[in-house]
């Protein structure tokens, strides 16, 4: 297959129906060991390449030698072939394996899969089926040529490259869809608000430790300073209310007030309910045992 000249790809865009795929095709195997896959999308342009589709391929390799595996490029060839008469603009850009990390051969995998991509270099996304930390389960590398300094022959290496979540509006409903339906109903409305708050405030909580951490090393001189994101974080702390000002404080002050009026009216009510009902059932018994 031959590849298409592309500009270096800077950012790579995972579509949600690329995450659900690759967890079920981890899960349908055992989640024994990494599995491994194609991934189908396009050049949109700008450096940024669009990852929409993907499909399984089998693969097998000796946990004691890295240098011995087999993945099925047949296989590939005719799941590639079928896809095609889908959506032809879906090309084979890359794979995607489950890690968690980079493996020692990954390079000469890498280099069989460029063999059948669209794209002049084929783009690894490390997708993690079962995430512990808060964050994109994504990581994305592109192998690159490393030159050596002692003069011995250049070699190839993953260079790491930015990667994020996006998805077309019939998929945004698709997703929403499907997290209706996976809610847990043992589980109230009010528990899952809180906890889809307490991962906001996780995830917000470090982002802001990068921010500090990359700020610290630039007032340390380890890292040049980058105007463009010293404008995006200006742009961000310009958007956080200034609390010291009175009218501002006392609008917060009164939203409070009345959200904790509207629960203690609720509990009043919820108390007389109980007690009417309480009052109604001793009637009730009452009558039966007089009438007996």
């Amino acid at each position: 297959m031959s590849s298409a000249v592309q500009p270096r790809v800077e950012r790579v865009v995972v579509h949600p129906i690329v995450l659900l795929s690759v967890v079920d095709h981890f899960h349908r195997l055992g989640a024994r060991k990494r599995v491994v896959g194609i991934l189908l999308g396009s050049y949109r342009g700008k450096g940024v390449l669009d990852i929409a589709n993907s499909f399984a391929v089998p693969f097998e390799e000796d946990e004691k030698d890295p240098d011995i595996w087999f993945l099925d490029h047949g296989y590939l060839e005719s799941m590639y072939a079928m896809f095609k008469k889908v959506s032809a603009k879906e090309k084979v850009i890359g794979w995607y394996h489950t890690g968690p990390k980079l493996c020692s051969n990954d390079i000469a995998i890498n280099k069989l899969v460029s063999q059948y991509c669209y794209t002049e270099n084929s783009v690894l996304v490390i997708i993690d089926p079962a995430p512990k930390d808060v964050g994109l389960p994504t990581d994305a590398y592109v192998a690159v040529e490393e030159i050596h300094d002692d003069g011995t022959p250049t070699s190839m290496t993953f260079e790491h490259v930015a990667s994020e979540m996006g998805a077309e509006e019939a998929e945004e409903v698709g997703v929403e869809h499907l997290l209706r339906d996976i809610k847990d109903t043992s589980v109230g409305t009010l528990s899952q608000r809180i906890s889809a708050q307490v991962l906001a405030l996780k995830g917000l909580h470090q982002s802001l430790q990068t921010v500090r951490d990359y700020l610290g090393k630039v007032v340390k001189g380890e890292l040049p300073v980058n105007h463009a994101i010293a404008y995006q974080l200006q742009d961000v702390f310009n958007l956080l209310p200034n609390l010291s000002v009175e009218d501002l404080a006392k609008a917060f002050t009164t939203q409070t007030n009345d959200q904790l009026l509207v629960l203690y009216v609720a509990s009043l009510i919820r108390s007389v309910i109980a007690l009417h009902n309480l009052i109604d059932n001793k009637i009730s018994v009452r009558k039966a045992e007089s009438g007996l």
